[in-house]
């Protein structure tokens, strides 16, 4: 398969690590030539000039009028993108006179302001071409592209969101195996062609993706729950540590560094997201707004405070009992063994294969890390069944669980 990637970030570029490494001929392209020349070194792709140069059958006149032979055309979340629209795609008329057979699929990978034009002039300068998106917002972006293009030339775009990314930015934290596990929505409809889908399907599979196909409206409704809220609840409760005393912060656990993972994010990107997709996160903040009010006035100690505070914690355990668990199969119950690790090369390591060799397989752990010492405490999750087995197998092997650690049980 001969796929184009428009844009050279993190997902432009994770994506052409993935297709290369499973023999897709994959080209690149991004408004910046040190971003794109980046990517192609780390081998997500080859430039188009490369590609031409490199191939024999290119010897034709491009013309965005001819065959699928002869054609020619010129990220983020999380989700990074590359720069913006691409120069080779400024324009629907912008044609390179030596250019590499034309693509399969071209994807979009840009930022999500600029994705509507990139995806029309691709539609355009590519006429035998599928195009495909990773914009994290759907429905905006599709009402966008309908106002660009004719109809027959909407029938060959199909838009994507692969639920995929990281803290960092651009290629030089792409990863070939980003996609691998997560979600790939793809939304189509019944006026997709059934080739087209099943191209940006088999595309998506062999990046190791689990594909899903949702209504865009229903797409956005549930990113604004799963992802953008989130962001921006991280975002908030880490916003209150920046004036926060150090011997304050000092106190911070593994549940400050769970809620504010992803308060790391990048600024600009997440402006774009969360404008993208403004109805729908208006609407659930609103909704946690209400709660949280309803929080504050409990704090007040009036009468029933303490029924209201409770409530708000057991709603949040009903929510979190929903939140799937492994392969997202429905959550189970695990039994936790919290274990004593000195902070020193090799001991993870040394951990792991001792609950190898009694038999035992891990099935989710966490780490939490001493104040002002080197040590850490794991907490290995496995069937309850086995708990015992594995905390005398582990005191055998001279690992230390703390007492008050037996018996311990969590939900994972």
């Amino acid at each position: 398969m001969r796929v184009h990637i428009i844009g050279t970030g993190l997902l432009g570029a994770s994506l052409g690590l993935a297709l290369s490494a499973k023999g897709h001929q994959v080209t690149l392209e991004d408004t910046s030539p040190t971003a794109q020349q980046l990517a192609a070194d780390l081998g997500a792709g080859r430039l188009l000039d490369d590609a031409a140069s490199a191939d024999p059958s290119t010897d034709a006149k491009t013309d965005s009028g001819t065959d699928r032979t002869a054609d020619s055309g010129t990220e983020p979340s999380a989700q990074a993108a590359g720069s913006s629209a691409p120069t080779a795609a400024a324009s629907a008329s912008t044609v390179t006179t030596s250019a590499p057979i034309p693509p399969d699929i071209v994807v979009v990978a840009t930022p999500p302001d600029v994705a509507a034009r990139v995806i029309a002039t691709a539609l355009q300068s590519y006429p035998n071409a599928t195009v495909t998106d990773v914009a994290s917002v759907k429905t905006r972006l599709l009402e966008s592209v309908k106002t660009l293009v004719t109809a027959a030339q909407l029938d060959r775009y199909i838009g994507c969101h692969p639920m995929a990314g990281r803290e960092k930015s651009g290629a030089i934290a792409a990863q070939s195996d980003l996609f691998t596990a997560r979600p790939w929505v793809i939304c189509s409809d019944e006026d997709t062609p059934g080739s087209r889908l099943g191209e940006v399907i088999a595309m998506a599979e062999d990046t190791g993706a689990s594909v899903l196909h949702l209504d865009p409206r229903i797409h956005d409704a549930a990113v604004a729950k799963v992802s953008h809220v989130p962001q921006i609840v991280s975002s908030l409760v880490a916003s209150q540590l920046r004036h926060a005393p150090l011997e304050e912060i000092a106190l911070a656990g593994q549940g400050l560094r769970d809620v504010t993972r992803i308060a790391a994010s990048d600024p600009g990107l997440w402006t774009q997201i969360l404008t993208g997709n403004a109805e729908e996160v208006r609407s659930v903040l609103v909704d946690l707004r209400t709660e949280l009010d309803e929080v504050i006035g409990a704090l007040e100690l009036g009468p029933g405070a303490t029924g209201q505070l409770a409530k708000a914690i057991a709603l949040g355990n009903e929510g979190h009992d929903r939140i799937p668990g492994k392969h997202g199969q429905p959550p189970t119950t695990y039994a936790v063994v919290t274990i004593l690790v000195p902070d020193t090369p090799g001991t993870l390591a040394r951990l792991f294969k001792d609950i190898g060799d009694l038999g035992v397989n891990v099935e989710d752990f966490r780490m939490d890390h001493a104040s002002g010492r080197k040590l850490g405490m794991v907490d290995v999750s496995v069937v309850p069944a086995i708990q015992q087995e594995l905390e005398i197998g582990l005191l055998s092997k001279g690992w230390q669980i703390p007492e008050s650690a037996i018996e311990k049980e969590g939900t994972a």
